[in-house]
Parts: structure tokens; sequence; C-alpha cells
């Protein structure tokens, strides 16, 4: 071009390095205070659809007078969609370059334009420059300038080294100088496409710190001009990223993984995080941590590593579900990819139902329960899967005494989109055959459970993943009778940025949980049984990091639910079984929520939340009244009420406070306090001591009332030893209302009238959780010791709806003393061993106390409702692990677990049943592993 020939290396094409652009900005800047009068600009028009703006800048130079200068990477992938009609050049090139890093200075006299990246030309100076009244922006100005360096590089610290240019963050504004700039991003794993939790971004000669959350989001406040962070987290290669910050931006980290062994790593992030969050009650697990825990059949299994935490606990050895500080398993929202799976266990609760190869990790709350999640009163447990690698084919597989296991990783477009294959299956029939009991023993049992993960990193402003799962279980207990449950779920989520300071994610989710018995008598009574729940769920939510005090969280849900709450229909012509079909179910529950995670001072922080939850019951429904103050039975009925198609039955819900906050003591030593509230519309019918896979799921409508729970919670946390060690203790205190309980002897499943079977009253539960941590070195791992009490209450005017007097009772999962040890010691690269110890208090059981006589026949009487306790619980696990050897040119790694459960062979009792021999009442007691259970386990991956 002509500009290009007359003007040499200063032309729109010919600036190669930075020391020319000094020169540049060093020149243009003189001539634009030294040459005399401007003249009027031109103006310009043009329509332009996506075009690229190199192609612009031509356009612009041939319809007028002025060359353009700037070096071309500048501009390179950056297109222009605007159009203008006799628009003022400034003006246009204003529009142009307002959502770029670009700003431009107009040299009228010699017709030039200079494109500048970030940075801006003074022509004059500040008002009050040489004054006092407009000091505070003199010194700001002068700020940026001293802060800026020359350009330079930045290496990693690992041996690995390599080279970064200085990020530069926004576009200077002589309009919207300030001290501080908002730096907010994404932490990206160059490897996999995934968000990295945790990692751990330090302002370099400071104490500031800020952790990336679950998303991998990051927010921080730094001063304008120059910054050194410095990046750590478990995995991950440390690195210094040098920022020079103009105006608030953007910035994605694109991280390497790291080559040391996790037990040997020094986790700045994780240590910071238990004390710096203003979040009581929450708990992480990475998949990886149950690499070396010895557990039953050496399968990983996260949800048992979460039994070792304080404060979650199940009912016993063998029982499906989770109690989580004192509730029910079902006031426990479990999510998979933000979609709930509602029995996540196979095999009665021995094996988790998710495969440990896809599984990332999880997040738990317990305490302080972030205002997105709902609907559930005790906990969140928030599973997250592995996004597959973008760089290559790998896999990890497994093959033990029970199951076989498979993981693939497919890159689809390199660097960009992945898929993740996995599949389990269980031959576990002769498991079944060696437990110490009869039933069982006799019986047989199989499961699979399949998933698979779809991954798109389309730009730096849009994500989408998508989840698809199914897992089935089929088990007979007895030769006539086939039982079998199953989940399904499907999951699409689109992360996208808006701007620089916010974040959406837009999620559609389907659930489905069901259940089926098959029977085949030797008599005229086969039958088939089913019964399913579905749920559709939209949610919409953002996150905006305001300033450096405030980022807002809000959005809002809707999700229906369709239950087929049970049929029977008769298997075979000859069959006697008549059909009946419970009335379907349908309602709606949505929310809305909003709330503040506020930065008072660098000791103080609060989150201030609000979340509001709707439920309706809709029709199509047949629904009873019930003479008020009655009991509900079938002679206090008063009408029968039939809805039409999506009328409204009955709605409830509520506002729900999420309110924690943090005080910072020292940098390792933290207070920390939180009050929540939430609403339950949804309750499990059962009245087994445990959980069972056919227990059936009731949403609340007019005569079942949904439930309520508050719960206030402090706590301390203190790490010590360069945070080698982790300390905890935290208390809480819970009351729930409008729990669920069952008369004796109720016949909960295939009553069309179930509420008159069912009590709703009063729960309370408190404790206090004690937690410490050893997280690097040769030995690590944890001990956790919880004091807690469950208790419920049913008090009426009526006996057959009061339990015990109508005093509180311990539930059935109250157990006061629960304490678990978690260790792991290292003895080479190779070699480790490991133990787990597990000592529970027994829980609550109702005792035959006597027998009398009436009418000739004779009776049992009991004791009050759980008044006596099962022996206590106790069992110790060991395991050894060995590593294949770590050269770097195997087709395959190998790690083989060698592992013994129940080493003590402690006859742990499952359950107590009593029988009546010759007159008089024995107490009898079953056990599932009564014995050590040896396994091997052998693991590859590729």
């Amino acid at each position: 071009m002509t500009n290009q020939q007359n003007d040499s290396c200063f032309s729109r094409t010919a600036l190669k390095n930075n020391s020319y652009n000094n020169i540049l900005l060093t020149l243009f800047f003189l001539l634009g205070i030294f040459i005399g009068q401007s003249q009027k600009l031109p103006s310009i028009s043009g329509q332009y659809l996506a075009t690229p703006l190199e192609e612009v800048i031509v356009d612009i130079e041939k319809q007028t007078d002025f060359k353009f200068y700037f070096i071309n990477t500048w501009v390179n992938g950056v297109t222009v969609t605007k159009t203008f009609d006799n628009e003022n050049i400034n003006i246009a090139l204003q529009a142009i370059f307002e959502n770029t890093s670009l700003n431009f200075y107009i040299v009228e006299t010699s017709k030039r334009i200079v494109l500048l990246e970030n940075t801006i030309v003074y022509d004059e100076l500040p008002n009050g420059f040489f004054g006092r009244e407009e000091l505070e922006l003199e010194n700001v100005i002068t700020k940026q300038k001293s802060n800026v360096p020359p350009p330079t590089f930045y290496n990693t610290t690992n041996q690995n080294k390599r080279d970064y240019n200085v990020a530069k963050v926004g576009k200077s504004d002589p309009k919207s100088l300030q001290e501080t700039y908002q730096l907010t991003g994404k932490a990206i794993n160059s490897k996999t496409a995934d968000a990295i939790q945790d990692l751990a971004i330090r302002v370099k000669g400071t104490n500031q710190i800020t952790v990336t959350d679950v998303n991998g989001n990051y927010n921080l406040a730094l001063p304008a001009g120059y910054n050194v962070l410095s990046i750590r987290a478990m995995g991950i290669e440390s690195t210094e990223r040098e920022v020079i910050m103009f105006n608030n931006g953007n910035l994605d980290l694109l991280m390497e993984e790291g080559l040391q062994q996790l037990d040997e790593v020094v986790v700045e992030a994780d240590a910071y995080k238990n004390v710096e969050d203003a979040i009581t009650g929450s708990e992480q697990i990475d998949s990886e941590e149950s690499k070396n825990i010895p557990l039953v059949l050496g399968e990983r299994d996260i949800l048992s590593v979460a039994k070792a935490l304080p404060g979650i606990s199940s009912a016993g050895e063998g029982a499906m579900g989770l109690n989580v500080r004192g509730g029910k398993t079902d006031q426990n929202l479990v999510l998979l990819d933000d979609a709930v799976i509602y029995n996540p266990q196979h095999f009665f609760g021995i094996f988790q139902a998710l495969n440990p190869f896809t599984t990332k990790g999880v997040d738990i709350y317990k305490g302080a329960i972030p205002m997105e999640f709902g609907g559930r009163l005790s906990s969140v447990f928030d599973i997250r899967s592995k996004n597959g690698n973008v760089e290559k084919l790998s896999g990890e597989g497994s093959i033990g005494p029970v199951t076989a296991n498979l993981a693939l990783e497919i890159p689809l477009e390199k660097g960009k989109s992945s898929l993740v294959v996995g599949g389990r299956g269980a031959y576990a029939d002769w498991i079944l055959r060696s437990l110490d009991d009869e039933a069982l023993s006799n019986s047989n049992a199989s499961f699979f459970d399949g998933i698979i993960k779809y991954h798109n990193k389309i730009n730096d402003k849009n994500e989408v993943k998508a989840t698809a799962y199914y897992s089935r279980d089929a088990f007979s207990i007895t030769s006539d009778s086939l039982y079998n449950y199953n989940n399904r779920l499907f999951s699409v989520r689109w992360d996208h940025r808006i701007g620089d300071k916010t974040n959406s994610a837009l999620i559609v989710n389907n659930s489905n949980y069901g259940f089926g018995i098959d029977f085949d008598g030797e008599t005229n009574t086969d039958f088939n049984l089913d019964y399913s729940i579905n749920e559709t769920e939209v949610k919409y939510k953002l996150r905006t990091s305001l300033n450096d005090k405030n980022t807002i969280d809000y959005g809002g849900s809707a999700k229906y639910y369709s239950v087929n709450p049970g049929s029977i229909e008769p298997d075979g012509g000859e069959s006697d079984i008549n059909e009946l079909f419970i009335d379907k179910e349908q309602a709606v529950e949505a929310a809305l929520f909003i709330g503040d995670e506020i930065t008072v001072n660098e000791k103080l922080s609060v989150n201030l939340g609000v979340r509001y939850a709707f439920f309706a019951a809709l029709g199509e429904a047949t629904q009873r009244t019930y003479e008020e103050g009655m009991p509900k039975n079938e002679s206090t009925v008063q009408d029968t009420i039939a809805y039409s198609s999506i009328e409204n039955i009955k709605t409830y819900g509520g506002p729900e406070a999420r309110v924690s906050a943090r005080y910072l003591f020292t940098p390792d030593f933290s207070i920390k306090a939180s009050l929540n509230n939430s609403y339950q519309f949804l309750h499990t019918l059962s009245n087994n001591t445990t959980v069972s896979p056919i227990d059936t799921w009731k949403l609340s409508d007019l005569n079942i009332e949904a439930q309520t729970g508050y719960q206030a919670s402090l706590g301390f946390y203190k790490n010590f030893k360069e945070n080698e060690y982790e300390l905890s203790i935290e208390g809480y205190y819970k009351k729930m209302e409008n729990v669920l309980d069952f008369k004796t002897g109720a016949n909960l499943f295939l009553n069309e009238n179930v509420e008159t079977q069912i009590l709703q009253g009063d729960g309370k539960a408190y404790g206090v959780e004690f937690l410490l941590k050893k997280k690097s070195g040769d030995l690590n791992g944890w001990l956790s010791y919880t004091y807690s009490r469950s208790l419920y209450r049913f008090d009426s005017e009526f006996s057959e709806e009061r339990i015990n007097n109508g005093e509180f009772f311990p539930s059935n999962f109250d157990k006061p003393h629960d304490v678990s040890v978690i260790t792991n010691y290292r003895f080479t690269k190779r070699y480790s061993i490991s133990a787990n110890f597990v000592y529970q208090t027994g829980r609550p059981i109702t005792y035959p106390v006597g027998t009398f006589r009436f009418n000739n026949a004779d009776f049992v009487a009991f004791s009050d409702r759980n008044e006596f306790r099962i022996p206590d619980f106790y069992r110790l696990d060991l395991g050894l692990n060995i590593e294949g050897n770590h050269k770097k040119n195997k087709l395959a790694h190998s790690f083989v677990t060698i592992s013994v459960y129940n080493v003590l062979g402690r006859n742990n009792p499952y359950s107590v049943f009593f029988v009546t021999d010759d007159g008089e009442v024995k107490a009898l007691q079953s056990s599932i592993f009564s014995i050590p259970i040896p396994s091997i386990t052998y693991n590859f991956k590729f």
C-alpha cells in the first residue's frame, strides 16, 4: 500500500514489535501537542456484517485521507458488525472499537490514526494537575504509568518452563480511572478443557488470595498497572502470571497438569479454602481420594468416603441412603451433573451407582446450602463427572472380585470437544452365597450402570456439556420374586460469559426412578408391580462481579413432577390377582433466588441470600377431606373432591433465608456462622427400619403437608504447621416440622388413601463435629468425631396419632457417637498401606418386654418406640496399594489394591428380630459381613 511505501516501518502493516510501538506513541503524542489548529473530521458510510477489522480499516482509508498505524496481531480475528451513514469518523471509530481492547488517537494535521492496545494517549493534563483539588486522579494516572513495565515474559516454577506474554487486561478510559480494577476469568485444564476448582490465585507480595469456584471461575481486585499472580492447585503445574490492569476485564487461565504425587503436594488452595470460605458445613471429595481407602471388595466409592466425614452416616452396614446431621435419607438432594439421582447406590447400599473413573468429585453442603439449591431439608450432594481428554484417546479400567469397569475419554475436536463413555457391570452372586444370612445366601443379584458425557468448549465465552446416565439393579431374595430398580437421567448445560463481569448457566435436565416386582409363585398369584417418578427441570443462573466488594448470584428454576404411585397387574391369564392402578400425581415446583457475597474488609466476609420456593399439587386427582381436628381415618371422611387436569389442588412455599459469615482472626484461623431455612415438598413412604429400594416417593397434597426445616451452625477453623494440618470444630442445631412417620402396621404401597397411614410431627437434631486432617507427607489422612442426637415427636390428643406419649424419642438413625479414622502411609513412590476404622453407637430399636393373654390369645407387649439399642458397631479395614512403575512410554500404567474388609471379623448386627420358641420370645440378629472379606482389584490407566 502507498502509506507502507512512504512511511517505511511506521505503516499499517509493518509495525513488528513493541519498541516500535513506544517510539510511535511518543512521536504522535508530540505531534498532537505542538501542531496547530485541527480541521473538521470527515464522515464515513458503510454496512459491515461480521467483516474483518482489517478490511473495515482499508475501506475507511479509501473513503478518507487518513492512514491507520497498528500491529497486525492486534486486529487478527476481530470482526465488525456495524452500519454507518455519513457518520463522523471519530464517533464511528468509537463504535467499531467499543468491544475490543483497542483505543485510537487521531492526528488530524498529518492525517494519521494510531491504534493502541489497552493504552491511551493523553494530549492534555487533567484539570488541577498542578493543584490539590484533583490529587486523587493524578495519583491514579501516575500509578498506572509507573506500574507498567516494559514487555516481559513469565515462566512456570516447574522445571519444564513455558513462556507467556504479559497479559494486558481492559482498555484504558480517561473517564473511568480507578486505583483498583476487577479481574475475572476461568481456570481451565489445557489437557481436558475441564474447569479447575479450588485453584489458589495469590497476588504476589501481598496476602490477597482468591480460590476458583466449582465452575473454575474467579474474581480478584487488582491495583491499576503491573501485578504478578502466583497460581497453585493440587495436580496442577504451579505458575506465576504477569498482568497489567488497564480496566476491568477477563483473563482465562490455561493450566498444565502437574506430575507430582497427590499426597506429596502441599495444596495451598485447599488449605486456605476451609478457613476463608464464608460457608459452614461444606466438604469436598475428589474421586482420587477414594483410591487408597480400603473399602468393601476394593470398590472406589465417594459416598462411602463421605460417611467417614463428620455429620454423615447411614443406618447401618448394608443400609441404603445417607443421614446428614440427623436428617432422614429423603432429605438429601443428590445431583449428578445438575440432574437428580434418586437412588445413587447399588446392591443394598454396599456400592455406589457412580462410575469412579468418570466421576470427578462431589461437593457436600450440610450447613450453609447455596441459594440455587432447594427442595430438601438436610443436605446437597453435588456430584460432577469428568470432562474428557481433548488431546488424545485415554481411559481407565478395573477388574475386581465383584465388578468390571471401563471408561474411555475420546477427543472429538482437538483442544475443544470430547466424549466420555463409561460402563460397569457386576457378577455378585458368589458374594451373596457367602453371607451369614440364609435368606440372602440363597438369593442372587446383579447390577450395571453406564454414562456418556459430551463436552465442547466452543470459545472463550461459550461451553456446552451434556450427560446421559442409566443404572439398573436386579435381585431375587426368594426363588419366586425378582426385584428391580433403575435410575435414568439426562442433562444439558450451556455456560455463557456475558461481558467481563457476568457468567451465566442455562440447565435443562430430566430424571426418572422406578422399581418393579415380578412374582412367579406356585399358586395362581403371579403379578407384575411397578412404580416410577419423573421430573423435568429448567434452571437459569447468573453470577455478576459488581466490584471487589460484591458478587451477586441470582436466577430461577422451574420443575415438573409426574408420579406413578403404583400399579399391579396379573401375570398370565390364570392369575387370580386383580389389577389396581393408583391415580397418577403431578405437581410443579419453582424458585427465584438472589444473593450477595460481600467482602466487608480483609477479615469479614458475609453471604446474604434469599430464595422463594413455590409448590403446587395439580390434578387430575381425587382427594378426601376429613373432619378438622380429628384423626384421618375412614370414620372421619367429610367429602371427596375431584380435581380436573392441571387444576390446582394445594400450594405450599415461602421465603428461604441463606445467611452465612466468616471472620478471620489470622490468615489461618477463622470463625464462621450460618442460618438458613428450607421447604421440602417430596417425601419417601417406608415403614422399614432402613431404606429399601422399593420405598416410594410421595408429593405433598391436600392432606400431606410440606416439611420445613431451620438450621443454625457455628464453627472454628484452624490450619497448623504451614497448612499441613487442618482442624475444624462445628456445632449445629436443626429444627424440623411436618416430618413423616407411620402408624404401627401401616399399609403404604398401593394404598389409594395413604394419608390415613401417615403421621406428621416435629423433629430436632443437634451436635458437634470435629475433624482433624493431615494433608501432606508420607503419612496422611484424617480423624473425625461426631456427637449428635436426632429426635422426633408425634403428639396428638388421639392415641392412634401419638407415639411414646407425645414425647421426643430417638430416630431410627440416632447414633450419639461416631468416630472414623482414615490413614495412608507411603513407603515409596509405588508402595503404601492404608487403614479405615469406624466406631458408631448402636442404632435404636424397639424390643418386646413381655407377654400377656387376652381372650385366650397370647400377645407380646413392646417397649416404647426406639427405647433400646442394638450393640455398638465397629470395623477395621486394611489395604496394600501397589503402583506400577512410572516409565513414560508404557502402554498403560497399573495400580493394584489388596484389601481386607472387616479384618477383626466383627459380627456387627444388621437387624434384630424376635421369634417365639416354646412360648419364650427370643431375639436374633442378622449380619451382612460377619467375617473378614479379602479382595484384589487390578486397575489400569492409559
